[in-house]
Parts: C-alpha cells; structure tokens; sequence
C-alpha cells in the first residue's frame, strides 16, 4: 500500500468514525442506515475513473494537500539545462605553496584552521629547508659560518646564496579570506611545489558550465541554478576557446553574495537563458510527472473533484518552472503540489 494510501485510509476512518457509528440508533436501529454509510464511505474514495480522470473529494484534497494555479502564456527565453559546478574567483582566492622541500612549522599565531579568516601578508607557517646532499641543515649551517668568516675574501653573492640555504622559508596567505583546504602538521616534511593552504574569499565565488554547442555563446543572455530551494540570478562573463571534456567551459558570477555559502566544487545544475523566444505556458517543474507509458504529464483540474491528464512538451525555464509548448491551452489549471501522489491513484 502507497503512502497516499495509508494517509487517505485513516483520515476517513478517524472523520468519518463519528458519522458511521451516529447512523445506529439505540432503539430499533435500521441496518439500512449502516449500508448506507458504508457505501457513502466508498464513493467518497479516490478512485481513477473508466476514461483515466480522477476522481478526488475535497475532503481527500485537503488531506493530500493538493494546490492547483492557472498556468502563465508569453514569450519565454530559451533556456538550456548544463551540468557546472562552483569555483574560486583566481582574483580572490589562492593556494599557499612550498618553494622548498624542508620541515613546516606554525606560523606566529599556529596553523590556521579551515574556516578561519585570515589577512593578506598573513604569515601561516615556516619551512625550514634540508639543505646539503645527505639532507642534513647543520652542514649547510657550518657552510654559512665558515663563508661569514671569510666575508673579505669570499663573494658576496655567494654567502646570501648560503644564507638562503639555512633560511626559513614564510607562507604569506595570498588574499584576505578564509582557509578552505589545509593538510599539513607541525613538523612534517614536505615537498617543493606541495599545496599547504588554499584561502578563497566565500562571498567572490564562480560558477562554470560546460557548454557542448560553441553557437550558443553568442546568445547567452544570463543564467540560473537551483540550490537549498532557492533560484539564484547569475551574470554571464564569457566563455571560454579550448574544449574541455569535448565541452567549452562558460562561466558565470553571483549578484552581490548569492553564492555565499556553497561550497567550492558543489555540483549544480545551470539553466543557461538564451537571447531566443518562444511561447509557452509557464507552469511549476512539480507539475510534471510521468505516466505509464513513460510520457510527461499533467493534472488539469476540469471540475471541483475531477481532474485530467494531458501529454506535454516542455522546455527548461529555472529551477522551478519549465515552459510547456504543447499540450496546454490558456486558462487550464494545473496541479502544482501533491502531484506525484495523485498520480499514483489507481
């Protein structure tokens, strides 16, 4: 039994316990009373009718928390449906390397922890080089003092070489912004080049699609994506030349700090709008829903109690409303919640 199912069967129960059992009298009861509520319990069930309509009572409606709203006609931006994901701005944002292969110490004021702000020119930590063949710093060390002893004789250039050997080396923090990747403990040897700290600045992120039609950069007006229930206006900036994943990447900014919050690398879904128009009705993403033969549907209600399925065709507008381009007629009102539930009606 469907979930629907169960609701519907003890809400009837519960509300309609009292007029059943009302319809006994103590004295000299008619038992036609009692099949009268019973049959009265049965039509009012939801039930698919002969011709495939439903047939829903208010009562079940309310329980279902069934919505309808009439559906919007215009002239709609073609929109295009694209796998993306979000990325640091490379203007405000960095990543904190190592130039040398050496021990990593904390900074002044320690590691800093994923989360935790931090300011340009910010010193993160030290890296004491392992300088000499065998990796050892005292021999590079004993170098230093015996070139400093014979500074009258010895280049100059050669003894800031020997200095630079011994020296500890600063992680500055790139940018003002938070830490988002940090993966080192004091006192571990790490390589030249290794990533120590990645700072981004949380309200400055991007968000890049991949487009596999180049035509369509010419047209591109603006974009959406859908995230924690919310729809968030996007900004294109460009796209980009070089294929990537036999795609060209787009990319896209927030207004002001729409982006603030998701995470670097979260998946999206990005609806890329286009300069070309079409009509449509615009109706709710949840009215739609399939039918036993795989086609896309909707609930139209034709009376207080009685609703019809129609086939559509639709094109993506946002994260919450497609344009349905055949099928619907001005004026119909679609089922815009609880659809998938009523669907199930059998």
């Amino acid at each position: 039994m469907r979930y629907w199912q169960y609701a519907l069967v003890y809400s009837f129960l519960r509300e309609s316990a009292t007029q059943f059992f009302s319809s006994f009298s103590y004295a000299g009861s008619d038992h036609g009373d009692e099949r009268n509520s019973i049959g009265a319990l049965s039509v009012d069930t939801p039930k698919r009718q002969a011709n495939g309509n439903l047939f829903i009572p208010k009562l079940a409606q309310r329980q279902l928390k069934v919505e309808t709203e009439l559906t919007q006609e215009g002239d709609f931006p073609k929109t295009l449906d694209l796998a993306g994901k979000v990325m640091m701005d490379p203007n405000y944002g960095g990543k904190v390397q190592a130039v040398v292969a050496g021990r990593i110490t904390p900074g002044p004021k320690g590691f800093p922890l994923p989360g935790q702000s931090v300011t340009k020119g910010d010193v993160l930590a030290y890296v004491t080089p392992e300088a000499g063949p065998s990796g050892t710093r005292s021999l590079a060390e004993s170098r230093l003092k015996r070139l400093r002893e014979l500074s009258d004789t010895v280049p100059r250039k050669t003894i800031e070489e020997a200095q630079a050997a011994v020296a500890n080396e600063e992680l500055r923090a790139p940018v003002s912004g938070i830490i988002s990747t940090m993966g080192i403990v004091s006192g571990q040897v790490v390589e030249a080049r290794q990533l120590i700290f990645e700072v981004v600045n949380p309200s400055r992120l991007l968000v890049e699609a991949l487009a596999y039609d180049g035509t369509m950069l010419k047209n591109i007006s603006g974009g959406f994506i859908e995230y924690s229930g919310k729809t968030i206006e996007l900004q294109y900036l460009g796209g980009g030349q070089s294929m990537r994943e036999l795609a060209l990447p787009i990319t896209f900014s927030g207004k002001n700090d729409d982006l603030l919050g998701i995470p670097i690398g979260q998946p999206l879904r990005v609806f890329v709008s286009t300069e070309t128009k079409y009509k449509g009705f615009k109706i709710p993403s949840s009215a739609i829903v399939k039918n036993g033969a795989n086609q896309n549907i909707v609930w139209i209600k034709k009376s207080p109690e009685e609703f019809e399925s129609k086939v559509v065709l639709y094109e993506p507008l946002d994260g919450k409303y497609v344009v349905v381009t055949s099928g619907l007629s001005a004026q119909d009102r679609v089922v815009s919640s609880a659809t998938s539930l009523i669907n199930q009606i059998r």
